[in-house]
């Protein structure tokens, strides 16, 4: 089971990273804080301080065609955010 699925980068995540030294991923549904930190120090080599989770809830969606009413959602979400130690840096930018 792999824990961190993707960085997340966009323009909140990125002022979280120069001004709270704190940074976002995707992370697997059924991880937990512990498991989260213990992977991200890992593969990155940092040590971490904090770890926040938040569960995002599917969209559900419904159309309307010639054909009838189509119903459909979006998955569900886990991100993680994840606050390094004073003068900790991930660069997520090398490996694009």
């Amino acid at each position: 089971m792999s824990i961190l699925k993707k960085p997340i980068i966009t323009e909140k995540a990125t002022m979280q990273s120069e001004s709270l030294n704190a940074y976002a991923f995707e992370v697997s549904t059924k991880a937990n804080k512990v498991e989260i930190k213990k992977a991200v120090e890992a593969a990155y080599g940092v040590s971490v301080e904090k770890v926040r989770t938040i569960n995002v809830r599917p969209d559900r969606k419904t159309k309307f065609t010639k054909t009838g009413v189509q119903h459909g959602k979006t998955n569900a979400v886990k991100k993680a955010i994840v606050q390094l130690a004073e003068g900790e840096v991930i660069d997520l930018y090398t490996n694009m």
